[in-house]
């Protein structure tokens, strides 16, 4: 229990974590079962669902409606601001977080990455200090991505992994010395279809992608993962409140409590990505604490969850070209300096964000600007104290690891700083005033980038190189919400012309005639979600949702 919790707020505290769940829950698979699939989908494994979703699912549902609730009253004009019923945890300057676990104490180059085999391989051999597996916004959540990527994990957990493409090419490990992994699952609003949840009364619902990824990684490669010198880790995403937090923390403690390992065995990174959380960085913490190692910068989804939150409050808070909400902006440096000070007072890692510049091996000029502008994002991290970044591509990482380099020295981290000269208040947060204005060029961009992104999401690629960016799904979030909001408050581009549903089509229609069609593209889904998520009267809370349940999920 979190004894110190009850003294300092009297938000409402959960009842002792019970070391077994009540009779007769299960998890049904409704899914087409492929090669393989039965070494995860397991009858233990799926009682372990099972019986997280019995004692979490509902958890899960009222803090979705807390979200629904929260995004209402900011729309009304209620503010985000820093709570005061957790104002005492605040000014507590005892408590810190559990830390690092073994092989996560230098983190100054992590590479990121979906799960399939061949970037599995790649992550692993890339030379990083950290691989962040992701099965969240890097993986179309196809079922086959999903349980997939749960084998891919289970065999490079267990060094044994390898992979031959179409074309003949080979991919195996070549070093002894991989990253650390630290899995990221799905977000609290993702459902997994293909495996449905029975609860003990026999009703039944889709299961939740976050227990569920999870659940599998966690079953399956715990004990592995230890006896390895390492440990289960994850970076949690999209979190919005402590109270969130404090439901993964419950989640840990039982299944380390089902597993027989130590408390605290589990180390968890949390994404601070929506502005609700920016307001929650130390209360996050706290209710983490026995299981956190640190927080992450998650710049793009916390980008579009400022315009998710404000997109009708006015022309305030409209952005301009996406091109220009850079890292320096003053509301971006705010939420930044924030965090990190936050962590380092708290004894956490602070990890910076991903540079969307990629370098191309058939274009020296385009790896040129890729690699200069990586360098002054990282050498700015590493300025500021963060202990470490992320980075999308191999090729990356050297550029990276030197600007944490010349900071760290042999150094670990740089936790030790302490960032006192860092004040930074609620209306910093939300001050996001830049000055640009919004162009016909950025508005083209944002059509092309969002539905050539959806249209690799629809073949399955979470991960797509477009333009020399790597786009995944909080970035086309980004172009899909800013079309959205400059639509709905009557935004003109500079030269006066007026953003409407008819000019954004027309764009669309001259990309669709544009682009390079093949056999089997999803080009003209892909147009059709766009407009779904882009151009109609509501505001879908994320674009994946809706595409998800209309075109991935595949049932027996």
């Amino acid at each position: 229990m979190n004894t110190l919790l009850a003294e300092h707020t009297s938000a409402p505290t959960t009842s002792p974590i019970p070391t077994s769940s009540p009779a007769g829950p299960r998890i049904d698979i409704v899914g087409r079962m492929h090669d393989r699939f039965d070494e995860i989908l397991t009858p233990e494994a799926l009682q372990f669902l099972a019986d997280l979703h019995q004692l979490f699912a509902g958890r899960r549902h009222d803090r979705l409606a807390d979200r629904m609730r929260r995004r209402f009253e900011i729309g009304n004009g209620r503010d985000p601001k820093f709570r005061d019923d957790t104002a005492a945890i605040r000014a507590d300057a005892t408590w810190r977080v559990a830390g690092a676990g073994p092989g996560l104490e230098d983190r100054r180059v992590e590479i990121t990455g979906p799960t399939d085999r061949k970037m599995t391989i790649n992550a692993l051999n890339s030379g990083a200090k950290v691989w962040l597996a992701d099965q969240e916004d890097a993986t179309s959540p196809t079922w086959a991505n999903v349980i997939g990527g749960q084998i891919s994990l289970f065999d490079a957990i267990r060094r044994q992994i390898d992979f031959t493409s179409p074309e003949g090419k080979e991919y195996r490990l070549t070093t002894g010395d991989t990253p650390t992994i630290v899995m990221r699952p799905r977000g609290w609003h993702l459902v997994e279809k293909h495996l449905k949840f029975v609860d003990s009364s026999g009703s039944a619902m889709a299961a939740s992608g976050s227990l569920v990824d999870f659940g599998l990684y966690f079953f399956h490669n715990a004990q592995a993962l230890i006896d390895s010198g390492r440990g289960p880790y994850f970076y949690l995403a999209k979190l919005e409140s402590s109270e969130e937090a404090r439901l993964w923390d419950d989640i840990f403690s039982f299944a380390e409590q089902r597993a027989g390992i130590a408390h605290g065995t589990i180390r968890a990174t949390v994404l601070i990505e929506t502005l609700p959380a920016a307001f929650e960085m130390e209360e996050i913490l706290y209710e983490l604490r026995d299981h956190c190692a640190g927080l992450n910068a998650g710049r793009w989804d916390y980008i579009f969850s400022i315009i998710k939150n404000y997109r009708g409050r006015g022309a305030r808070f409209v952005l301009p070209d996406r091109s220009e909400v850079t890292m320096t902006v003053p509301f971006m440096r705010a939420y930044t300096e924030l965090l990190v000070k936050t962590c380092h007072s708290r004894g956490a890692h602070a990890i910076g964000g991903m540079s969307a510049f990629i370098p191309n091996r058939r274009n020296p000029e385009v790896t040129a600007r890729a690699i200069e502008k990586v360098s002054a994002d990282k050498k700015r991290e590493s300025g500021d104290g963060f202990d470490g970044t992320w980075v999308a591509h191999p090729d990356l990482i050297d550029t990276a690891r030197a600007e944490f380099d010349a900071v760290l020295g042999d150094r670990p981290n740089q936790i030790d700083r302490q960032r006192d000269d860092v004040t930074v208040t609620a209306a910093q947060l939300l001050d996001v005033h830049i000055g640009r204005a919004v162009t016909d060029a950025g508005l083209r961009d944002n059509v092309s980038i969002g539905v050539r992104y959806l249209e690799s999401w629809l073949r399955g690629i979470g991960a797509a190189a477009i333009d020399n960016l790597m786009e995944d799904a909080a970035t086309a979030e980004i172009s899909r919400s800013q079309i959205w909001q400059w639509i709905h408050q009557d935004v003109r581009t500079d030269d006066g012309t007026p953003i409407t549903r008819d000019r954004v089509e027309g764009i669309l229609t001259d990309l669709l005639g544009s682009v390079d069609r093949f056999d089997g593209d999803r080009f003209d889904d892909a147009a059709d979600v766009f407009r779904d998520v882009a151009l109609r009267d509501e505001f879908p809370t994320f674009l994946t949702v809706g595409a998800y349940s209309r075109f991935l999920v595949d049932l027996a």
